[in-house]
């Protein structure tokens, strides 16, 4: 469960975010190399400004439990950090079995993070197979909605989003401003290629979800999400077929 803290107000926290994207060299590819103050950070450099600038019960990581690279990136600076798990009531048995081996295995706290409706009052409310009839609404209520009501006690949230997964992400920066939320945004493996966060994975012996190896490069709720061929986008096996390429937590 949830002991999240906020102490500070949006305008104090909206001045921190800019501070630590100067501090930590944001590159982005919209970012001119001329513009940066210097290299960018390391994904261990921003944990660390992290840490160094929240307390705490203040920080949550968002996590998909495709692995716990982050988690355990993020915990080897804030030991017992949240990790905020979408509990969608979709999920592949493999990413629930690699919730529970992250939750085992890491020092970290596992908070789930569920819908107010479950599927069947949704499935009364708006009928059967939501997903494939209006998957931005089925997203909106079980994972958006979810998640910013969850988000509402912390200052700052780090995500595992990376430049490389999709078009949409390219100038995914390492901090940010969060207006939806209201919280400062962290996305310290930015940088990272999937082969880098499987290197990091295997070499830390993080909890990597079954999923993955049989060509899940990406892995969201289960009506939605199929295997991505050799070549294609990494983010090309979710929603397939339809014109959607994000859940809405990312926007």
């Amino acid at each position: 469960m949830s002991t999240a803290t906020r102490a500070r107000d949006a305008a104090a926290l909206q001045i921190l975010a800019a501070d630590g994207a100067r501090a930590l060299g944001d590159a982005p590819r919209a970012v001119a190399p001329a513009d940066l103050p210097g290299p960018e950070a390391t994904p261990e450099q921003v944990v660390a400004w992290v840490a160094e600038n929240f307390p705490l019960r203040s920080v949550a990581v968002a996590c998909s439990m495709a692995d716990g690279a982050l988690p355990h990136l993020v915990s080897q600076q804030l030991p017992g950090v949240d990790v905020l798990f979408l509990n969608t009531g979709y999920h592949f048995a493999e990413t629930t079995f690699t919730r529970n081996e992250v939750a085992e295995r890491l020092d970290v706290t596992i908070v789930d993070v569920r819908p107010e409706l479950t599927i069947a009052a949704q499935t009364a409310v708006h009928g059967k197979d939501l997903f494939a009839r209006d998957p931005n609404l089925c997203c909106a209520i079980r994972k958006v909605e979810p998640l910013h009501r969850a988000l509402g006690g912390y200052e700052v949230w780090i995500t595992g989003v990376r430049r490389d997964e999709s078009p949409t992400r390219t100038d995914t920066p390492l901090v940010t401003w969060d207006e939806r939320n209201s919280l400062v945004k962290v996305n310290p493996v930015a940088a990272w290629s999937f082969d880098d966060l499987i290197d990091y994975a295997t070499v830390h012996d993080v909890p990597v979800n079954p999923l993955v190896a049989q060509g899940y490069p990406s892995i969201g709720c289960a009506p939605c999400t199929r295997p991505v061929a050799p070549g294609e986008d990494p983010r090309a096996g979710r929603w397939a077929g339809l014109a959607k390429t994000e859940c809405g937590l990312h926007l």
